[in-house]
């Protein structure tokens, strides 16, 4: 089921629940207000509290090592491609990963990095004989107003990259992982498809897709972790210190598990095997 305009703008609103940044503003928001309080023994405890809170914060969420552990645990459940095999699918299907619309310093409606690498790793899989058929998801990701529709951003992009237009399928209304699922499964029925999309995502993408009966066989792109495991030999004494690249990514993270989580409470997670 389709989320209606109301509980779609619910949902992103809750996602922010789960931002170390939303943790950090809620922190620091108390800590201001504590300190404009009287003094007392028992806020000057929690003043000290909540400074620890923030400092942890910070300095834990936002480390390199933390965050590429995270991120390797998720990353790692799916392997990459193996492109040595010669099984053909019915189809290639990539999900969308953001649009920016045009305005008075950007001319034209553009794809973000994370859709330009999903879909050219979906065109090259196309192009390789793997299917017949590419198909691109993902619509209007905006609450307010209208804007840009990735999936035709995506197609546009895929045929700059070589890939025919008559082969290109479109679902241009899904604005959740859950809606892409539905919205292959309205534009192609069940069958094998060989889903694109990144590392991070693919453990609720692919649980998502299984339960609308598709067989799929994960393709994913775009890995932050270089090696799992033996990360270890990859960092230095930079990487202890926070910054706000690795804080990024830790959020990433936790989103993808919160919402993997979600999904498979509610029941629309199929497992592999």
């Amino acid at each position: 089921m389709e989320l209606s305009p109301f509980w779609f703008g619910l949902y992103k609103l809750v996602k922010y629940a789960v931002f170390p940044y939303t943790w950090l503003c809620l922190v620091t928001g108390a800590l201001a207000a504590l300190a404009f309080l009287p003094s007392s023994p028992r806020r000057t405890q929690w003043l000290r509290m909540l400074a620890l809170a923030a400092l942890a914060i910070v300095w834990l969420l936002g480390s390199p090592v933390l965050s590429t552990i995270a991120a390797g645990l998720l990353e790692s459940r799916y392997q990459p491609f193996d492109r040595t095999t010669t099984e053909r699918f019915d189809a290639v299907v990539v999900l969308g990963g953001g649009v920016l619309g045009k305005g008075s310093l950007r001319p034209s409606d553009q794809l973000t990095g994370l859709s330009m690498q999903r879909t050219s790793c979906g065109a090259d899989l196309f192009t390789e004989g793997r299917a017949p058929r590419l198909v691109l998801s993902g619509g209007d990701g905006n609450i307010f107003g209208e804007g840009p529709k990735e999936a035709v951003e995506m197609k546009r992009f895929a045929i700059r990259l070589g890939v025919p237009e008559q082969a290109i399928v479109l679902d241009d209304q899904s604005r959740t992982t859950y809606e892409n699922a539905i919205g292959v499964k309205r534009a192609l029925g069940e069958g094998s498809i060989l889903l694109v999309t990144s590392a991070s995502h693919m453990p609720r993408a692919a649980g998502l897709f299984r339960r609308q009966g598709f067989t799929v066989t994960p393709a994913p792109c775009t890995y932050h972790v270089r090696e799992w495991p033996g990360f270890w030999s990859n960092f230095d004494l930079l990487d202890f210190i926070p910054d706000l690249g690795a804080l990024d990514g830790f959020t990433n993270t936790l989103t993808e598990a919160a919402g993997t989580i979600t999904y498979w409470a509610a029941g629309k997670l199929l497992r592999e095997g």
